[in-house]
């Protein structure tokens, strides 16, 4: 099966958040994002878009899951 981009929309404290995480469907993309930060909450999920996430680039979830940019 081939492996998708998806869109993880994360809510961690107050502050809202996404991040791009590659998966084989979505349920898998959100199990990834909860297991690289676990203190927070699943708002979404959606298959990237391609032309508006161009123009709104988001942190990408890597394997080593570095804390987000908006955290620091």
């Amino acid at each position: 099966m081939a492996s998708l981009q998806y869109a993880v929309g994360i809510r961690l404290k107050n502050k809202s958040d996404q991040v791009a995480v590659e998966a084989e469907d979505a349920l898998i993309a959100a199990l990834k994002a909860k297991m690289a930060h676990p203190e927070a909450t699943i708002t979404y999920v959606r298959k990237r878009n391609a032309r508006g996430d161009r123009r709104h680039p988001h942190s990408v979830l890597s394997e080593a899951a570095p804390p987000l940019a908006r955290d620091l």
